[in-house]
């Protein structure tokens, strides 16, 4: 079975493992105060063009939600999210059991935009009964989205004009920025980002590493006693040195950025296999996700080789998949699975044919 599942699949880059056993018997301080660490968090600061920022590493995406999230929020506060942010929808309530609502807005391609915020902002402060209510306190967006979809720089300019209006942190969940920031089109960098959100982080979970997310937090009003945040909510790994050995060997010499343009060239040789063989793409994702509608017998068809997610069904003739590809995606699978696309649509157009 060759899986397109997800891109958390496989262990980790060979480079980083390398690095690992290299430095194993080492003996350097713990929870992240060794020299690795501060290596990395320099090479990301300098990516970011944000040399005053405070670099932090955890360990997985909702430990690093759940951290980041409730230490921003005053107790009568929520944060703020589309309907398919992944705090509201895949992380088991975690916010919600920190003491936090998340509050939804409705999206379509799983983007917030500026006009949103400014309406929640005023239906609140305009409301008698705004003490009766949850107050918006922060704003979560991720890049790339639940779909695969992405911000582009004047979109995300916009959202952060609006946020900054109505006092409220823009906090970006980066567990595939990598993705985001190479998909096709794209015109945001690490710097906008740095630029523009309050608080943002960078994946490395899903883009080559053991483990780990690094946290950038630009807005100096949100750095005050942020490790003990990470302590209390038990991300202060021992061992940090081990976060901070990948981040350094991701972004010395642009690892990073090379595994997530291999990760999107296979989904856009996949993409494009799909689209030139009739098949529709439920989003118009450019990054490392592709959710194309299958009829359903071309489904069961292909599962007999692959994995992938179930996304929806549509109706009773058609699925929706995610097919994800990753830093390890082999170029020999893809071609296995766009040529079985292609066979697929000749045998089916034979058919029609035939029975024509």
């Amino acid at each position: 079975m060759i899986r397109f599942d997800n891109d958390y699949a496989e262990g980790a880059h060979g480079r980083i493992l390398e690095r690992i056993v290299q430095t194993n018997e080492e003996q350097t301080p713990g929870y992240s105060t060794d020299i690795y660490c501060e290596r990395a968090r320099g090479l990301i600061r300098k990516a970011c063009h944000a040399e005053q920022a405070d670099v932090h590493f955890l360990v997985g995406g909702t430990q690093t939600n759940t951290t980041v999230i409730s230490s921003i929020l005053r107790p009568h506060q929520g944060a703020v999210a589309a309907v398919s942010g992944h705090i509201a929808t895949l992380e088991t309530g975690a916010i919600e059991a920190t003491g936090h609502k998340v509050l939804t807005l409705p999206s379509d391609d799983g983007k917030l935009r500026a006009e949103q915020i400014r309406e929640l902002h005023m239906t609140h402060w305009n409301s008698g009964n705004r003490e009766h209510m949850v107050q918006p306190g922060l704003v979560y967006i991720s890049h790339p989205t639940e779909y695969g979809t992405t911000y582009s720089l004047s979109e995300l300019e916009a959202l952060s004009r609006a946020c900054r209006e109505c006092g409220l942190p823009l906090f970006m969940d980066g567990a595939r920025l990598g993705y985001g920031l190479v998909s096709e089109g794209s015109d945001l960098e690490l710097a906008d980002i740095a630029r523009l959100c309050d608080v943002f982080y960078i994946g490395g979970t899903k883009l080559g590493a053991l483990f780990g997310e690094a946290v950038v937090i630009v807005n100096d009003g949100l750095k005050q006693g942020f490790r003990y945040q990470i302590k209390q909510r038990g991300g202060l790994l021992a061992k940090g040195r081990l976060l901070g050995i990948q981040f350094e060997t991701m972004f010395e010499d642009g690892l990073y950025y090379d595994v997530s343009r291999h990760a999107v060239r296979m989904a856009t040789d996949i993409r494009n296999a799909f689209v030139l063989n009739g098949f529709g793409m439920r989003y118009n994702s450019g990054t490392n996700q592709l959710f194309p509608i299958l009829p359903n017998n071309v489904f069961e068809t292909l599962s007999q080789t692959y994995s992938f997610s179930v996304w929806e069904k549509l109706g009773d003739t058609h699925t929706v998949v995610r097919i994800c590809t990753s830093w390890a995606t082999k170029k020999e699978h893809v071609d296995m699975l766009t040529d079985d696309i292609h066979r697929i649509q000749l045998a089916s157009a034979h058919l029609s044919y035939t029975s024509a």
